[in-house]
């Protein structure tokens, strides 16, 4: 019995040697494999080759480009083409839709590498033409190497997201000459504007190394522009007054004809907005869902402001005047979205509503250029008065810069030096560029054309 006992004993430590054995080797071993075969690291502003872009950044950045592009087809379309008369519905809504196809195609091939790559601080480098060298690297395991300025989201998202600022900027810019202008000639001066004018521009104020980039610790200026208050709606609504100038005044006039196009197209923008605006952030964080709140909070307040000063002074609040104030709220809020909080979004709703309702009444009337359907009475004075306001109402703890009423002065003098700088060389440019058109192809239409309407003379269609 007892050298049975021993022996049982011995094999049952025998075994449990064993059993340690294989699990040290499986141990060793499965570390051998996990480190073969690790996942690539997260992408983030320090790792921004052969690595993983953050899957809820990227999620929220694909809605983005979505909420963006609908912006402007069907939004901006369907907001302008109830506001013209019905013989150039069709002009209208071409114009958005043909300038999606033409700006993709221009910034895929030279712009997006002129504004978003490194260069010099007016200008990007040339070494994203055709988008070569776009890397994602799908097969292996979805490793990527992200642009510097969306470190946790793939480049070719970002491209994306940039296209559609630049789709709806130059398309913005059709609502000072609509119902007049030649479409061949729309079609030169817009290619040629996105790529001297709004390329340089975005680069500025966006690019790595702009010289007003407010993320480059070399900049000369750092000016505030989260969305696009500079970039987009001052440089479309400054080259719209260039275009109004240059074109003059319709031959005939008339009212909006179908203000439900008008409250849909609007609707359309407030939506689409919020990925414009808390899409800015490049990320699904805090950021955005503050740039969210307070692009909701001043639209609201631009709108019901517009309708009560209009209601005070023409004794009848209209569709299309609450759904131009709400547009010029988004406007002036794009700008600050990412860096003010509530109160400084009551303010600059309230100041939209106001200012903007002034430039496109009294203003326009002032100097007698025939804004058709206040692109610059919206655009320009909704982002001058969104990125003056910017400088004032700014909270650091919300977007890192303090504005004047934390004391940071400065920042609204920084405004100043960009909202003043866009606006003259945009106007410079887009009349350079206007002259050039109009030398070889000529810039508007005939008398009997706009008479007949464009729709049936430059396409051929009518709306029924």
């Amino acid at each position: 019995m007892m050298k049975s006992g021993t022996h049982t004993r011995q094999r049952l430590v025998e075994f449990a040697i064993a059993v340690l054995g294989i699990a040290f080797l499986c141990l060793v071993f499965s570390d051998i494999a996990l480190a073969e075969d690790a996942a690539p690291p997260a992408c983030s502003g320090k790792v921004l080759e052969r690595c993983t872009p953050n899957p809820g950044d990227t999620a929220w950045m694909l809605t983005s480009v979505a909420l963006v592009l609908m912006m402007t087809i069907p939004g901006l379309g369907l907001f302008y083409g109830g506001m013209v008369r019905k013989k150039n519905v069709g002009d209208t809504v071409m114009t958005s839709f043909a300038v999606t196809c033409l700006v993709t195609i221009l910034f895929a091939v030279l712009t997006y590498s002129l504004a978003f790559r490194a260069g010099t601080p007016f200008v990007g480098g040339l070494d994203r033409m055709f988008l070569r060298d776009i890397l994602s690297d799908i097969g292996k395991g979805g490793i990527g190497n992200p642009n510097p300025l969306a470190p946790t989201i793939p480049e070719a998202v970002y491209i994306c997201f940039q296209m559609t600022f630049a789709i709806i900027t130059p398309a913005l810019i059709a609502g000072a000459f609509a119902e007049r202008m030649k479409f061949s000639a729309m079609l030169w001066f817009i290619g040629l504007w996105a790529i001297f004018v709004y390329a340089p521009v975005a680069h500025w104020v966006w690019g790595p190394d702009g010289v007003f980039s407010s993320g480059n610790d070399a900049a000369w200026v750092k000016v505030l522009d989260f969305a696009g208050g500079t970039v987009v709606h001052i440089n479309a609504g400054v080259a719209g007054l260039m275009c109004a100038i240059m074109l003059g005044r319709r031959t005939e006039t008339g009212p909006a004809h179908n203000m439900v196009l008008t409250f849909i197209g609007a609707s359309l923008l407030w939506v689409g907005w919020f990925g414009f605006n808390a899409g800015s952030a490049v990320s699904a964080g805090m950021q955005a869902g503050m740039a969210m709140l307070v692009t909701q909070i001043a639209t609201a307040v631009a709108g019901f402001t517009w309708m009560l000063v209009e209601w005070a002074l023409k004794g009848k609040p209209t569709v299309v005047g609450i759904c131009s104030g709400a547009v010029a709220g988004l406007v002036a809020i794009t700008p600050a979205s990412g860096f003010v909080g509530p109160v400084g979004a009551f303010a600059i709703g309230v100041g939209a509503g106001v200012f903007c309702y002034w430039g496109c009444t009294g203003l326009k009337r002032m100097f007698s250029y025939d804004d058709a359907l206040d692109c610059f009475g919206v655009h320009a004075i909704g982002g001058m008065v969104g990125a003056l306001l910017t400088g004032v109402f700014a909270v650091e703890q919300y977007g890192g810069t303090a504005g004047a009423l934390e004391g940071n002065i400065g920042q609204f003098f920084n405004q100043c030096i960009g909202v003043v700088t866009v606006f003259v060389y945009d106007a410079v440019v887009s009349l350079i560029i206007l002259v050039v058109v109009n030398l070889f192809v000529g810039l508007r239409v005939t008398r009997d054309v706009e008479r007949e309407g464009l729709d049936l003379a430059l396409h051929g269609e009518v709306v029924q």
